[in-house]
């Protein structure tokens, strides 16, 4: 097909699949469109064509990413496309915030929604990537208050993954936002994939002999392990149990990543579920010889370049990371520099880096594919525990294989152990169904506040609008029905609404997303005007903090601090008796002062390295943090009725932390300049 924009040629050199063509003529009928579709499948040639359009006609468009690192992708890119038309907004950064052509964090556009309605008269599109977030547990609400919230006027291009529910989305637009809606679906990849399994060392073709192997090692008459046994074992997988049994032969990582390079399957992606596993893992296979001796000089030239332009050639993690690079090995995890994930990233796509050692969120929408996917294990940590990884993440996962216009066939690996993950789960993942889309809705006290300040008492009669009260029967509906009734008693209860009106603490709560009560009272309480600008900083990393497990931590802050720590434990446990008096769940988590030495000593102009062995923490962890700190400090300076003082001493607070390697719009800049 050749498609003429209505601004100049076509907008791509290559035929268009079928499903492709279909899309993209299905944006001419002034519709809504739903595409579903497998990882790699090229479902972003789609928005291109709405990007196009919409600047055909003078109009605006939106693109919303579920992660940071998305949306700066993505910025870049567009901006080599389209220079000044593209501007770029999340928690960190805000660069040309009035371009035609805008990217955002769900978040920011839903609180940009509710907050700033009027910026969005000229809003012809809105693509948002990755729709089936709606099920997230964490964040799928903030998808569904986006849909529900954007102006009817506003047409949508929603990208997913291939789920079994797409049509009843698309029902749900149509019946209950009254938006017409075609639905385009794709279930084959253009680049097919074929899988291997390690298994009890061997490395096998097929399911059927990989499941006879683990079965008859199960259940072989010389293993003593009982039926009663292997049940236990399956739900106790504890490291004493998993080595009760020292017969099975190891998969061994080597002849893996050897027959790989071997078989010309090179590049590889190999996911595993831990960042000190990845580090692990790549120590342990680097002296292969994955490039020649020319190559490896040439690569170690161009991270170290990089590395200067992003002026961290003297972190200790840069120089860590350098030994492996110059192998032609890397890894990426959520606990790296955000700064030197960007070397490694870049070096990847330009196809220098032949295997890299990754958790999950490299495969998170970012276009980074290669010819092999290894995974390392089939289970992982969801937010309610370890389970076997779900369907849609598996194939989200192996979908970066098979580079389209490339290969002619992708590769994936997995490894397993029959007495850590059963053949059944094994089957559950790869070969089940993939789990519907189902709504997380569970509106935050600023939505509720946000939508009250438009509605009044007729708030509660958005609900019948959401995709929860769609899917639910007439319980579910009543019991959502009553958890949202129950946060606006509690915020009535609580002095954020009187008299039909929004007061003063509700109007400044209504900005403080994710963080409303302890703001909300810490400001009528005239506590936040008490605090100097080190001390708000500590104040608010009390409530961005999350202890990871297994992370030892200072318990209490430094003295100066903890008269801080006191009052927000104060506030807390009338928060928390608010809550369960009014059966609201989740509950609003406790102040975390564990990064008080960090914070303190960051304000007070230390080192990045420095900070890092106070903190304890991981870089890429204290990066985030400090930004999140950062973003909430925002709020505050942009919050209605703060005062000219806190406003001041809250400005004054992010320049103490928005610096050096904290600054992201700074890091972005780089990366376009």
């Amino acid at each position: 097909m050749t498609y003429n924009s209505p601004s100049g040629p076509a907008l791509h050199n290559f035929t268009y699949d079928s499903f492709q063509e279909r899309a993209i003529n299905a944006l001419s009928e002034n519709s809504s469109v739903l595409v579903a579709a497998p990882t790699g499948a090229g479902k972003t040639v789609i928005a291109d064509h709405v990007i196009d359009l919409v600047l055909s006609t003078g109009k605006h468009v939106i693109y919303t990413a579920p992660i940071k690192a998305l949306s700066n992708q993505k910025y870049r890119e567009f901006s080599k496309k389209y220079g000044e038309l593209v501007g770029i907004i999340t928690g960190d950064v805000a660069i040309n915030p009035d371009a035609p052509i805008r990217i955002m964090t769900t978040e920011i556009y839903r609180n940009s929604l509710l907050d700033e309605p009027d910026s969005f008269k000229n809003l012809s599109w809105v693509i948002f990537d990755e729709v089936h977030y709606l099920d997230d547990l964490d964040r799928g609400t903030v998808w569904e208050e986006s849909i529900i919230l954007t102006p009817p006027s506003t047409k949508f291009l929603c990208l997913s993954a291939t789920v079994p529910n797409i049509n009843e989305i698309a029902e749900w637009f149509e019946e209950i936002l009254d938006r017409r809606t075609i639905v385009i679906t794709e279930y084959n990849r253009p680049v097919p994939l074929h899988f291997r399994y390690q298994c009890l060392g061997e490395i096998l073709d097929g399911w059927k002999k990989t499941k006879k192997l683990a079965l008859n090692f199960l259940t072989g008459s010389n293993n003593s392990r009982s039926r009663f046994k292997q049940r236990f074992d399956y739900r106790n997988r504890n490291r004493r149990n998993r080595n009760q049994h020292k017969g099975i032969k190891q998969n061994r990582l080597f002849p893996l990543i050897k027959q790989i390079l071997n078989n010309n399957e090179l590049p590889c992606i190999y996911f595993a579920f831990s960042r000190v596993r990845t580090e692990q893992l790549a120590e342990e296979i680097v002296r292969l010889p994955f490039l020649s001796e020319q190559k490896q000089k040439a690569l170690d030239r161009k991270y170290m370049s990089l590395c200067e332009v992003y002026n961290i050639t003297n972190e200790p993690s840069a120089k860590k990371l350098r030994k492996f690079i110059r192998f032609g090995v890397a890894y990426h995890h959520a606990g790296m520099l955000p700064t030197l994930k960007e070397v490694v990233e870049q070096l990847f796509n330009q196809k220098l880096i032949p295997l890299i050692f990754t958790t999950e969120t490299f495969a998170l929408g970012i276009n980074m594919p290669a010819r092999t996917v290894v995974f390392d294990a089939l289970r992982k940590y969801y937010s309610t525990g370890f389970d076997t990884l779900h369907s849609r993440d598996f194939y989200q996962m192996a979908g970066r294989a098979g580079r389209r216009g490339m290969d002619t066939e992708g590769f994936v690996y997995v490894r397993f152990v029959p007495t850590r993950t059963s053949p059944k789960e094994i089957e559950r993942t790869i070969f089940g169904d993939t789990e519907p889309v189902l709504s997380k809705f569970n509106a935050s006290y600023a939505t509720v506040l946000n939508l009250y300040e438009v509605h009044g008492e007729n708030v509660i009669e958005l609900y019948p609008k959401t995709l929860h009260y769609f899917q639910s029967t007439k319980r579910g509906r009543k019991r959502a029905r009553r958890k949202f009734l129950n946060r606006l008693l509690l915020l009535k209860k609580n002095g954020f609404i009187k008299n039909n009106l929004l007061t003063k603490k509700g109007h400044f709560a209504r900005w403080m997303f994710g963080y409303e009560l302890y703001m909300a009272e810490m400001f009528e309480s005239g506590l936040l005007d008490r605090f100097s600008s080190q001390e708000l900083c500590f104040a608010v990393s009390c409530l961005v903090f999350e202890p990871r497990r297994g992370v030892e931590m200072p318990r209490k802050p430094p003295k100066h601090f903890q008269w801080i720590e006191r009052e927000l434990k104060h506030i807390h446990r009338k928060i928390h008796v608010d809550e369960v008096v009014n059966e609201i769940e989740p509950h609003v988590p406790p102040p975390h002062p564990q990064m008080g030495f960090a914070v303190d000593a960051w304000v007070k102009g230390l080192d990045f390295d420095e900070i890092v062995d106070i903190s304890r923490l991981d870089e890429g962890a204290l990066v985030r943090y400090l930004r999140m700190i950062n973003q909430l400090l925002r709020q505050i300076v942009q919050a209605p009725y703060t005062s000219d003082s806190l406003r001041a001493i809250a400005h004054d607070a992010r320049k103490l932390i928005n610096r050096d390697v904290v600054d992201a719009e700074k890091q972005l800049r780089v990366e376009i300049g």
